[in-house]
């Protein structure tokens, strides 16, 4: 079956390839848009069906010390007419990349366009879209190049995902991946699991939102909020906008960000515009809970050079997931390996879940930041880089 479908969709891209833009969804024309997660979603006999449509090409976000910085990335054109795709996703690039959110249980059909470089015409850069740490149906769909397809100007691919577990995950392009990513092209990905809408009683707590499929609402939360680690070297977007020789080997990170912002913009619930008025900067990253709530921290990075370390004041951080695992032992005891600490290190490609419960903590403003102080600035601008607020009502 999953040969047929990697077949089926290999063929509207070689369609896509002749005629340009070619998005594919099983859902009916006219099918609703989720306000919650962005996706096209249906129910086909009994099979839930989600849908969304991205773009890859460039464009320009503004830094929290005001510069301008040229980028690379990928854009929401879910729902827009395929003969506008083009027009609509060109210098519309966005940073972070729009979230994908999807349930286990759905099948998802994620449909990336390449409307090229408008700054730079003379790259041809192909894109992908990888599904960071998922275990792919095909791996057609996996978005590395040696052993799936890679999208080139003008055309459209239709990846199929099998949702069939739960986790935070994030997805880049996979095409020279250290320039692609160093210029961009990330963003937050997280499957929700399928116990989401039982309603189950912990310490006394009753949820129905939950990390994992846990049995015993452990992982339950109230409020969740995806934060990615990410960096730029202003050094290397300058040279590959100006048709510069690319310095891998002297990368270094100055501006250090959460979900593709530097504090204080990343508690900017605005979206930010760029230098040409486009809204290229629409995730913040403030967390916001009322007393008692236990906050969902779906973090994981993406950051090129530098492993990061968050830290939490004033409220202690549960971590129940890692990689896309509950923290529990194997069958028959299913030992709670669940642990409490006050600072997580995560490397590019890492991610994990953690459970803040704000019960007895007074009302106010915490910060999440990293200990690696040199990253709390702006480039050369103090007092900024990777931090936010815990807002607690």
């Amino acid at each position: 079956m999953f040969f047929l479908m990697a077949l089926s969709l290999m063929v509207g891209a070689q369609q896509a390839g002749a005629i340009g833009e070619y998005v594919q969804c099983p859902c009916p024309p006219g099918s609703p848009i989720s306000a919650e997660t962005g996706n096209i979603e249906c129910t086909i006999g009994t099979q839930e069906i989600a849908c969304k449509s991205l773009t890859a090409g460039d464009g320009y976000i503004k830094m929290a010390d005001g510069s301008d910085t040229y980028i690379f990335g990928f854009s929401d054109v879910t729902g827009v007419p395929d003969s506008d795709i083009m027009s609509t996703g060109m210098l519309a690039a966005n940073f972070s990349a729009p979230t994908i959110s999807v349930r286990e249980g759905q099948e998802f059909y994620l449909s990336l366009t390449n409307v090229g470089m408008a700054v730079r015409p003379d790259l041809f850069d192909p894109h992908t879209v990888h599904f960071h740490g998922f275990p792919n149906a095909s791996s057609v769909f996996d978005g590395e190049p040696m052993a799936s397809i890679s999208i080139n100007m003008g055309s459209t691919l239709t990846y199929y995902y099998n949702l069939v577990e739960p986790g935070t995950h994030m997805f880049h392009c996979h095409v020279e991946a250290t320039e692609h990513m160093q210029m961009g092209m990330l963003g937050n990905l997280y499957v929700r699991p399928a116990q989401d809408g039982t309603s189950k009683t912990y310490n006394g707590k009753t949820y129905t939102k939950f990390a994992y499929n846990d049995g015993d609402g452990s992982t339950g939360y109230n409020v969740a909020y995806p934060i990615q680690m990410v960096a730029f070297d202003p050094a290397f977007h300058f040279a590959d906008e100006n048709i510069q020789p690319l310095p891998f080997a002297d990368m270094t990170d100055t501006y250090a960000m959460l979900n593709g912002r530097g504090y204080p913009d990343t508690i900017n619930t605005d979206v930010i515009l760029n230098v040409n008025g486009a809204a290229s900067q629409k995730m913040n990253a403030l967390i916001t809970a009322t007393q008692g709530q236990k906050i969902l921290l779906r973090i994981s990075s993406l950051a090129t050079v530098d492993f990061y370390t968050l830290t939490v004041l004033g409220i202690p951080m549960k971590v129940v997931g890692q990689g896309a695992r509950l923290l529990r032992g194997p069958a028959p005891d299913n030992k709670v390996l669940y642990y409490t600490t006050n600072s997580l290190t995560l490397g590019g490609g890492e991610a994990t879940e953690v459970l803040l419960d704000t019960t007895g903590v007074p009302t106010g403003t915490y910060f999440l930041y990293t200990t690696n102080l040199n990253n709390l600035s702006n480039d050369a601008q103090d007092f900024g880089g990777m931090m936010t607020e815990i807002v607690i009502h």
